[in-house]
């Protein structure tokens, strides 16, 4: 897979009025009202003299912010970069503002307002619930019809998450549903249902290669491993397929073609699965060098309520119970799919025994943030469509978060936003709006909660940021080809934003690091 993709009105600089003093001096003596009089030059010169020393020696943060702004765009790396910056303080003043309503590409800086507008919308300890039903009836411990494992949009189900339950311990509260239910021996099918989320997994503005990665593979009611599959990958004789082994999940009913070829030492990584929903076929494209060590690559898997049906039919047989059928979901027409993947009868209405949760939806927002994870942000904005609106569909989805939004006080006319993990390159944010975000969170109920979810600089995906007074600062990066981003708050003594700040870069062309190191020293002075 390709090394560069995790996860894509200007005005001049406002130059503020300098303070002046306005208390009107206090009487002078005569004599030295006669001394001025007969030496207005040299009272000048020596106040010059006594001023001047101190503007240079300490200017204000935004007269040096002013300079580095001035000096950058006539050199360094983001000279001929589309970008702007913004910056207030606590009472919403402009500490800095250059190209502020430039509409940018914000990449995962999106994920900042998903986050925040589900723990608005929702609240922070709201939790996803996964429902176990049956169809048919239930005699002597026997169930004669088929077990329904009800997606609700839990992302973390069969997750390697430290917060997610673990597999079996999950299968093992389902099971205990079942028991519960007089439900011993089933003769019937395990069916994944993720029908609740109506519309495609994808975003359509996604990038085609971007659809077979881990990050693009996209979100439905009833997922497994953040529907990812991985594959150990190493180089074969040069001019020779990949060696390419598919680790976990097993995805036995999927038709593997294996494309990719051994190119020589120095051309890099440049793997990529083609996949879709339409057909259980997937392609693995592109090179990887002889002189590549082996590693595991995360791509996508298309069918996660069918996937997840598979290992709790799994689970079921290797405990000790009796299953007839075969694992089978739901296709987008409403039938029953098995593995061969011909389309059974409708599926039934199942009788609900009970529920399993996830997670805390703060939790999984803060996994979001730090690890700037598409799967969950994507999860986060479909349930908000389907809790507003019944419908899941990304047209709807968006719909919901703008209301959410208008509720915070934005003007929605302002951005264009297409998906919830930034991912699509269509979508546009200023400095100026995200930073008319980032405050009227502050007036959120779960504006504590949001906070918590932003690293500072060493964490998560700021692993590398090296910045001034790094302990004061939590920020969002955001990356894609050409995009850099950062945007955040700079936190006071009390803990509580003194700065508000998006700082957000399109079209370079420099090195990740040197756009970074350049970014810092801007923002750095934002903390001093």
């Amino acid at each position: 897979m390709a090394e560069a993709q995790p996860a894509v009105e200007g005005k001049p600089v406002e130059q503020p009025a300098a303070k002046m003093a306005t208390e009107a001096p206090g009487a002078q003596p005569a004599a030295a009202q006669a001394q001025e009089q007969q030496q207005p030059a040299e009272k000048q010169k020596r106040a010059t003299a006594q001023t001047k020393p101190q503007a240079e020696t300490q200017p204000t943060k935004t007269l040096r912010a002013k300079a580095w702004i001035e000096k950058a765009q006539q050199k360094g790396p983001l000279e001929g970069c589309a970008w702007g910056v913004v910056a207030r303080d606590r009472d919403g003043k402009v500490i800095l503002s250059h190209n502020g309503g430039q509409r940018l590409v914000p990449a995962s800086n999106l994920k900042l307002v998903t986050t925040g507008t589900a723990l608005h919308a929702f609240n922070p300890d709201y939790r996803f619930e996964t429902g176990i039903g049956y169809t048919g009836t239930i005699s002597e411990g026997t169930l004669e019809g088929d077990v329904y494992i009800i997606g609700g949009g839990d992302p973390t189900i069969g997750a390697k998450d430290s917060i997610a339950y673990k597999a079996d311990a999950l299968f093992w509260k389902w099971k205990q549903l079942l028991k519960s239910a007089g439900i011993d021996r089933i003769n019937g099918r395990i069916i994944g249902d993720g029908s609740a989320w109506e519309g495609h997994l994808e975003h359509a503005s996604w990038q085609y290669d971007d659809m077979g990665t881990y990050y693009g593979t996209g979100s439905n009611a009833l997922c497994f491993y953040q529907n990812a599959i991985d594959l150990e990958v190493s180089a074969a004789e040069e001019g020779q397929p990949v060696n390419a082994h598919q680790t976990y999940p097993e995805t036995p009913w999927m038709h593997f073609a294996n494309q990719s070829i051994t190119g020589p030492a120095g051309t890099g990584n440049s793997l990529y699965l083609f996949t879709t929903d339409l057909a259980p076929y997937s392609e693995l494209r592109g090179s990887f060098a002889t002189d590549r060590k082996p590693k595991t690559e995360h791509f996508a898997n298309k069918y996660g309520a069918l996937t997840c049906a598979y290992y709790f039919w799994r689970n079921l047989k290797t405990t000790g119970w009796e299953v007839s059928g075969q694992y089978a979901d739901i296709d987008r027409n409403g039938y029953i799919r098995e593995a061969d993947f011909i389309p059974r009868e409708k599926a039934g209405k199942p009788t609900l025994i009970g529920t399993t949760q996830s997670p805390a939806l703060k939790e999984i927002a803060k996994i979001t943030n730090f690890r700037s994870d598409n799967f969950y942000a994507e999860a986060m904005l479909r349930a908000m469509g389907e809790a507003a609106t019944e419908m899941a569909v990304y047209d709807s989805c968006l719909v919901a978060q703008d209301v959410v939004l208008k509720a915070l006080g934005l003007n929605t006319e302002k951005i264009a936003h297409y998906d919830g993990s930034g991912l699509s390159a269509m979508n546009r944010v200023s400095p100026e709006w995200m930073a008319d975000f980032l405050d009227a969170m502050k007036g959120s109920s779960a504006f504590k909660d949001f906070l918590e979810t932003i690293p500072m600089p060493g964490e998560g995906t700021l692993w590398a940021v090296k910045v001034k007074n790094a302990d004061k600062i939590r920020m969002k990066s955001g990356s894609m080809t050409g995009v850099l981003c950062y945007s955040g708050y700079i936190l006071g003594d009390d803990g509580l934003p003194d700065i508000t700040f998006s700082f957000l870069v399109n079209g370079a062309v420099a090195s990740p690091s040197q756009l970074r190191q350049a970014m810092m020293e801007l923002i750095g002075i934002l903390t001093e």
